[in-house]
């Protein structure tokens, strides 16, 4: 995957690629979402739900929201992408979570971006603690709110006043994500992402997650595809063998339009493989402490090494009852893969003092080899960041530049020619 994304971006084509996968992508009925009685229920009148993964309201007289499941059968993922609630639609759009059984609502935009709404305020603010719903019998009040450099994570109350019953959800806002772009660096949004993992709130012993940007195709399918992506690598035996570009055509079989701009899909590219080498890095470690080479005199020929140790701090389970894999924020995993140290936890039963001097020699030797090789691996991917990010900006600092110098010499070239005619 690498590779192709060297050979990719090495020889500009991110535009022909984007190209390609939206002529591939198919094309279904969307009639509902055109109906006259709708049409003021969606934000863009060119972003439709299909037909036949739209979500469905059930207690309400129109069952129809801008929203789509999209599901990932391998990943066992399913999200709800949605356009960001409109002022009219704040009601059905709790309702939807509530009906789905949502752990957590993940936004991606601000409610004003470029002096346009983007999105209505659906929720309530530290000023006004509580919102009511008449329209679908819903209120929603503000528990907490934890204000980080570039996203917010608040808990929610939702209660239903038909039934009096009330559930907590997560709202995970992601604050500089600025719309049709990409966030300042892969670092901080696999920082984020990671975030929602750990509230196990894309689990499948959950419904499905609700992200919405304000159409909820550009930002909200990046975050999918990125998150789906990560899931396959680490569950495939072969991780090179996922296709990031088969992943998002089969997730637009459920959505049209996801990913909006070849810059959107170009960072999806750098956010899959930067977060796929954590992931990775974190389960090869685990395998090698889960196999690590005993005592021949302890262990018998056809004897299995032991399992790994529970690991407390994961909330989510797969299907098949393992747990999944390790997702701590990003700088919080460098600094998991430096202090880890499974040789040192291992305790001797041996009473010899000198055997136990030499153990603990060799565990001290081991621990800092495998920190000086882990702190060499984080130097280079952010060496690469860096590089990736310089590239960008120098591009970006010249294009203007160019194109005038470009022009310059166009009109120059011109007022030649028509001197040279009129001699």
């Amino acid at each position: 995957m690498e590779q192709e994304f060297e050979d990719i971006d090495s020889s500009g084509k991110w535009q022909n690629l984007y190209n390609e996968i939206r002529n591939q992508a198919s094309d279904y009925p969307y009639k509902v979402a055109k109906l006259p009685v709708n049409r003021n229920l969606n934000r863009y009148r060119d972003v439709s739900p299909y037909d036949h993964s739209r979500v469905k309201l059930e207690n309400c007289e129109n069952d129809y929201i801008n929203a789509s499941l999209v599901m990932v059968e391998e990943a066992q993922r399913a999200y709800i992408l949605s356009q960001g609630p409109l002022r009219n639609t704040c009601g059905h759009f709790w309702l939807m979570i509530w009906e789905q059984c949502s752990k957590a609502v993940i936004m991606l935009n601000r409610i004003i971006e470029k002096g346009s709404e983007k999105c209505a305020q659906y929720w309530p603010t530290t000023e006004e603690l509580q919102m009511s719903f008449t329209d679908t019998g819903f209120v929603v009040r503000l528990l907490s709110e934890e204000d980080q450099s570039y996203y917010t994570i608040r808990v929610l109350q939702l209660q239903n006043t038909m039934t009096g019953e009330s559930r907590k959800i997560y709202h995970f806002h992601y604050t500089t994500w600025p719309d049709f772009g990409v966030p300042e660096s892969p670092a901080s949004f696999l920082n984020f992402l990671f975030k929602v993992r750990e509230s196990g709130s894309l689990g499948p012993e959950h419904g499905p997650a609700v992200v919405h940007c304000s159409a909820g195709i550009g930002r909200s399918g990046t975050l999918a595809l990125v998150d789906t992506c990560l899931v396959l690598m680490d569950r495939r035996r072969d991780p090179s063998s996922v296709d990031i570009q088969k992943v998002l055509l089969d997730m637009r079989e459920y959505r049209m339009g996801l990913i909006q701009t070849p810059d959107q899909l170009r960072f999806s590219y750098m956010a899959v493989i930067e977060g796929a080498k954590l992931i990775l890095t974190d389960k090869s470690t685990a395998e090698w402490n889960k196999q690590r080479v005993m005592p021949s005199a302890v262990l018998e020929p056809d004897l299995s090494p032991p399992p790994p140790p529970p690991r407390p701090h994961l909330n989510n389970s797969r299907p098949n009852g393992q747990p999944e894999p390790c997702l701590e924020p990003l700088a919080a995993s460098v600094e998991h893969l430096l202090a880890r140290d499974p040789l040192l936890a291992e305790e001797t039963d041996s009473q010899d003092p000198n055997m136990a001097e030499n153990l603990g020699y060799v565990r001290k030797r081991h621990r800092e080899d495998r920190i000086a090789s882990t702190s060499q691996k984080v130097q280079q991917m952010k060496q690469r960041l860096t590089d990736s990010e310089r590239k960008r900006d120098n591009w970006l600092y010249w294009r203007p530049i160019l194109l005038n110098v470009g022009a310059g010499a166009a009109v120059a070239v011109g007022l030649l020619v028509c001197w040279m005619y009129s001699q």
